[in-house]
C-alpha cells in the first residue's frame, strides 16, 4: 500500500443526501431581523464602536461609568445647568428688548428681575455645593443687569 486513499472510499462514506446546516432558532430570528432591515439605522453602522476613556478619573471610573448609564450627574452639576438655563433666559430677554414696545418694557424688567433672582439664589447654591471654586461663579448684579437692558431698550429709539 502507498498510502495514498482511493476517492471512491470517500464518496462511499459520504452521505448522499447532505442536509442543509441547521440554524439555532437565535440564529434564525437574527438572519430574519437582518433581511428585515432591523439593524439597519443602528449608531455607529459599519464603524468602530468609541470607548470611554476615563483614564482620568482614576478611581471613581466605575463610578462615573454607573451615574452616566444612570443618566444621573452630581448636585452641582445638575445647579450648574440650571444656572445656563437661566443665563440663556437672561440673554433672550435682553436680544428681544430692541424690538420691545411700551408695554413689553415693563414685561422685560420684571422677567430681568425674576431671572437675576433664580440665577443668584441658583449660583449660591453652585458656589456651596462645587468641589472647587473652578467651578464657582460671580453673582449677578440686578442694577448692571437693569442697565444693559435700558440700553438695549434704547437701541430701539435709535433704529431708523
Amino acid at each position: 500500500m502507498s498510502g495514498a486513499r482511493d476517492p471512491r472510499d470517500e464518496a462511499s462514506r459520504r452521505d448522499p443526501w447532505p442536509r442543509p446546516p441547521r440554524d439555532t432558532l437565535i440564529d434564525r430570528q437574527i438572519r430574519e431581523a437582518q433581511e428585515a432591515g432591523a439593524f439597519d439605522d443602528l449608531p455607529f453602522r459599519g464603524e468602530r464602536i468609541p470607548l470611554e476613556d476615563d483614564s482620568a478619573a482614576g478611581d471613581w471610573a466605575l463610578a462615573h461609568h454607573i451615574l452616566k448609564n444612570a443618566h444621573m450627574v452630581p448636585p452641582w452639576i445638575a445647579t450648574d445647568r440650571e444656572v445656563r438655563d437661566l443665563l440663556a433666559r437672561r440673554d433672550a430677554i435682553l436680544a428681544r428688548a430692541p424690538r420691545s414696545s411700551l408695554i413689553g418694557r415693563r414685561r422685560d424688567r420684571e422677567e430681568l428681575r425674576r431671572v437675576v433672582e433664580d440665577a443668584n439664589r441658583a449660583i449660591a447654591t453652585l458656589n456651596n455645593e462645587a468641589p472647587t471654586d473652578r467651578q464657582h461663579r460671580r453673582l449677578l448684579i440686578l442694577d448692571d443687569e437693569l442697565a444693559t437692558l435700558a440700553r438695549a431698550h434704547d437701541a430701539h429709539g435709535d433704529a431708523p
